[in-house]
């Protein structure tokens, strides 16, 4: 049984004044956090049910481009793709998460608001149409985009709870500057980006709500940082080259999934957990489905610490360390994986129990299920084995074969989605919130596709 106590967040959190605002935040976040958790229902089964095969079956070749129509290869995307018209029903998207960020509706509800400038030149008070004034507005809010368009973030980007951030239909990258944070916020969609080349930044006043600006310090360059969020669903997202972690969840972050997203070009993947020392990560649950870990991966896909995670049906063609590691013991149960392990002798095993003896981390639950290993690639299990029972709560995937990875894994990252007939038909959802400089009367032609 897992004891959990409300506790404040200790570390700096890149918080210059942690003001009475800033820690009624964070209490309320914490609160968010354990009611959050979910107690995994399981039983014990001598079967582990592992499926190895030494020869490497696909339906297509690793990095060749589909130009064919559309497919949904898992019950995500299935949810939402190859719908014609799911530009004009944009908020379906919020009904489709699955795993433990599968409560994470963000802006539904709320408005639209259409960013119209890619500018980020003033993060103390931000311009109408620019994505940071989207993002810290009170209430819910579904984001989108008027056009393709760069972004390079001056400073890190303060999302406030109950947002969708949207880059369906076009494509929108975040490169050559700051990352985006989600910190002591609750009930955030991040889907459709393209984030590369993050860097740390030198911090300042940065205003994270219509109602409050604070004082930042450096940042640590994290393309993605989760610092006390909650009910986070993160959806075909391209990461790579981030000056720290590409997805960081840390101080008791939890109901959390990360899905269909490709990733590559980077060392410290995917962080779960601040430290071993720091027991409020025991409320961490996350799920990580249907991504591909590619090209120039070097280690922590994911690394985890206490907590519960649920690595499934994701495709593992690339690592130069290790695949999965953690401390503190976290329970990991490893299903329907495909790992193919690179040819260094040195680097076939898919686990790392970071700085740990054996007589310490083998009572650790690490568990490997109809995972598919390759080229020698070996997963250490550990502790009492897991077999779990609550598929129909929602909180766990249901795992399809690891040799069905690939197929399932194939769309990972920014899609490609075109609005049908090139049109952005949002009046047909809600009253749309623009900048105060636009006309009140909408020209559909604005929201064409652009050639990318």
């Amino acid at each position: 049984m897992v004891v959990l106590a409300i506790t404040i967040p200790c570390l700096e959190a890149n918080i210059g004044d942690f003001d009475d605002y800033l820690r009624e935040k964070a209490k309320e976040a914490r609160r968010i956090a354990l009611e959050a958790y979910e107690a995994i229902n399981e039983v014990h089964n001598e079967d582990h049910g592992n499926n190895t095969r030494r020869d490497l079956v696909e339906e297509y070749k690793l990095g060749e481009k589909y130009t064919g129509p559309c497919m949904a290869t898992n019950p995500i995307d299935r949810c939402w793709r190859c719908d014609p018209n799911w530009a004009n029903d944009r908020f379906k998207l919020a009904k489709c998460a699955m795993g433990f960020g599968r409560k994470a509706v963000g802006g539904l509800g709320g408005k639209i608001y259409v960013v119209t400038d890619p500018t980020d030149d003033d993060v103390a008070e931000p311009r109408p149409g620019t994505l940071r004034f989207g993002v810290i507005q009170k209430g819910p809010l579904w984001i989108v985009f008027e056009r393709c368009m760069v972004i390079m973030l001056k400073e890190e980007l303060l999302v406030s709870s109950d947002k969708t951030i949207d880059g369906r239909g076009v494509n929108v990258q975040i490169k050559d500057g700051a990352g985006i944070t989600l910190q002591f916020v609750n009930n955030v969609i991040i889907h459709g980006l393209r984030i590369r080349n993050i860097r740390s930044c030198k911090g300042g006043m940065v205003r994270d709500s219509v109602d409050h600006i604070g004082l930042r310090t450096k940042s640590d360059g994290d393309a993605i940082s989760l610092f006390g969020a909650t009910n986070v669903w993160i959806d075909h997202i391209s990461l790579a080259d981030a000056e720290d972690g590409l997805i960081d969840a840390i101080m008791g972050s939890t109901a959390i999934t990360i899905s269909n997203c490709h990733m590559t070009k980077h060392d410290d993947v995917m962080l779960f957990g601040a430290g071993d020392a720091y027991s409020g990560d025991k409320v961490t649950q996350v799920t990580v489905a249907f991504n591909h870990f590619g090209n120039g991966l070097i280690q922590r896909m994911p690394r985890c610490r206490f907590g519960w995670f649920h690595v499934v049906n994701n495709d593992y063609t690339h690592w130069i360390m290790y695949a999965i590691g953690g401390s503190a013991n976290p329970t990991i149960l490893s299903q329907g994986n495909r790992f193919i392990a690179p040819n260094n002798v040195a680097a076939k095993q898919v686990t790392n129990r970071v700085g740990a003896e054996e007589s310490v981390w083998k009572n650790w639950q690490w568990q490997t299920q109809n995972d598919e290993f390759l080229n020698g690639a070996i997963f250490i299990p550990s502790g009492p084995p897991i077999t779990t029972l609550a598929f129909d709560k929602g909180n766990l995937i249901e795992p399809r074969p690891g040799i069905e990875a690939p197929t399932l894994s194939r769309f990972s990252g920014s899609l490609n989605c075109k609005v049908h007939e090139c049109l952005l038909v949002l009046e047909a959802l809600v009253d749309l919130v623009v900048p105060s400089h636009a006309s009140d009367t909408m020209d559909k032609s604005r929201f064409q596709k652009r050639s990318e």
